[in-house]
């Protein structure tokens, strides 16, 4: 054991040395010599720099060359440099996946805010996609991912979030420890009070009372579970695979005297009915899973929720998702998210085909996302310099770039955030409006139990 793991906290060391290992093969197969890159550059370059820029929409950017040559408006207020050789033609080949790990790797360099550079450049990307010629657009696709079974769920999950939870205690709020969308119900919201108020809303969605029975799949640090069963009197059974979280979770809940009402399950979605009575919950609720679900498990999901939610009961599903089916950045599922898949409303809708449920509500939360992440962003720069030293500058740079990337593409639309409210075809205990989610402030409100 390297000296580095014996100074971490228990629950960072083990997963640092995963990552750390895992980026060191494609990191390793980026680097060059600075013989290489200091090569001039040849006249077809210049060419096929023109045409690259071209097929990017032609944006109000300068992209430039490892010699200083390039392409753009002068002067420009954002700068692409492409460090060497290699890395330009690795972006000519896949531009997604390169822009990723050359960016990480530090072999392609932006001058200029970067999330400002992407909210600038995915509408234009997005326009010319349709424009290319279809062998291009074959050549440069994102490749769609088939839902994970159950043994690549958990090596899925696993890589994203056995990072330690010292890592993401260093930017997530610190009311509830929430990687999900927050809800800013006042403009002036800190993170912590917008992610307290999240938990509010989607509980008042849920129409919870005492003594019922709530289930939870995919519960990350089990912020949601001990809110639902402190301000609402209920029981939850709360499951997630990720050996950190749930570690966390419980020792959460002992310290908060909720040990009795929350339950961690370590298990698989799809096994849910295993540890639940015969008699069934109340609710069921997933904030933030499926996007690791896949399509092709979407049956399985109905399959299981229809299993244990009662006649009378009420579901709710919290999700990225898009306006139109299309497969996730090839990078992003690559590199941060493995197996993950965010679908658009028409495919979102077989769960709840699928299960025979009805459909109540459908709430578009986009623009609270980007502010999460801008808030995410913002505190995961201000620790850089830490977050460098327990892992490296091409891991920092990669999460950067993902956190910034993502706030673009919920600030221009290319994602979105859907939460829908279900219930089984037959019930008929079911909200008449919506007064009681917006009677009073969702922060404000706390423990009171809405009628």
């Amino acid at each position: 054991m390297d000296l580095w793991e014996v100074m971490m906290p228990r629950d960072t060391a083990p997963a640092l040395a995963r990552r750390r290992n895992a980026l060191s093969v494609p990191l390793a197969r980026t680097r060059v010599t600075r013989t290489r890159a200091a090569r001039r550059v040849w006249p077809q370059e210049r060419v096929l720099l023109r045409w690259l820029y071209r097929m990017a929409g032609d944006p109000p950017l300068a992209l430039q060359l490892w010699d200083g040559s390039g392409v753009g408006p002068e002067p420009a207020r954002y700068t692409l440099r492409i460090g060497d050789r290699a890395a330009f033609y690795q972006l000519l080949r896949r531009p997604a996946m390169a822009f990723g790990d050359l960016y990480s790797a530090g072999r392609l360099t932006v001058r200029g805010d970067l999330r400002e550079l992407l909210v600038m450049l995915y509408p234009l990307m997005d326009a010319a996609r349709e424009r290319r010629p279809a062998w291009l657009e074959w050549l440069w696709r994102d490749r769609a991912q088939a839902g994970a079974s159950e043994e690549g769920a958990r090596s899925n999950i696993h890589h994203h979030y056995d990072l330690g939870n010292a890592f993401y205690r260093l930017w997530l709020d610190q009311a509830a420890m929430q990687y999900t969308c927050a809800y800013f119900e006042a403009p002036d919201y800190t993170l912590e009070e917008a992610q307290l108020a999240k938990l509010e809303h989607v509980c008042r969605k849920l129409r919870l009372r005492p003594g019922q029975t709530v289930v939870e799949a995919g519960c990350g640090w089990g912020g949601l579970a001990r809110y639902m069963a402190r301000h609402y009197g209920v029981t939850v059974l709360a499951f997630n695979i990720s050996d950190e979280q749930i570690r966390w979770a419980r020792e959460q809940a002992e310290r908060e005297g909720l040990a009795g009402q929350v339950t961690y399950v370590q298990d698989d979605y799809r096994n849910v009915g295993r540890h639940l009575p015969a008699a069934g919950c109340d609710a069921f609720v997933s904030v933030g899973m499926l996007e690791h679900v896949g399509l092709a498990n979407y049956q399985a999901l109905a399959d299981t929720i229809n299993g244990v939610l009662k006649p009378d009961g009420i579901g709710l599903i919290h999700s990225i998702g898009r306006n139109r089916p299309r497969p996730i950045n090839g990078w992003i599922e690559r590199r941060i998210f493995p197996g993950s898949y965010v679908p658009s409303p028409v495919e979102l809708m077989r769960i709840f085909e699928g299960g025979r449920f009805s459909v109540l509500d459908m709430e578009n939360l986009r623009l609270h996302y980007a502010r999460t992440l801008d808030h995410w962003l913002e505190r995961f720069m201000a620790h850089r310099e830490q977050v460098a030293s327990d892992y490296d500058d091409s891991f920092l740079r990669a999460w950067q770039l993902y956190l910034a990337g993502s706030s673009a593409a919920f600030t221009t639309g290319a994602l979105q955030l859907f939460q829908v409210v279900f219930a089984p075809a037959g019930a008929n205990n079911v909200p008449s409006t919506r007064r009681h989610l917006y009677r009073h402030s969702a922060l404000q409100a706390g423990a009171e139990n809405n009628g």
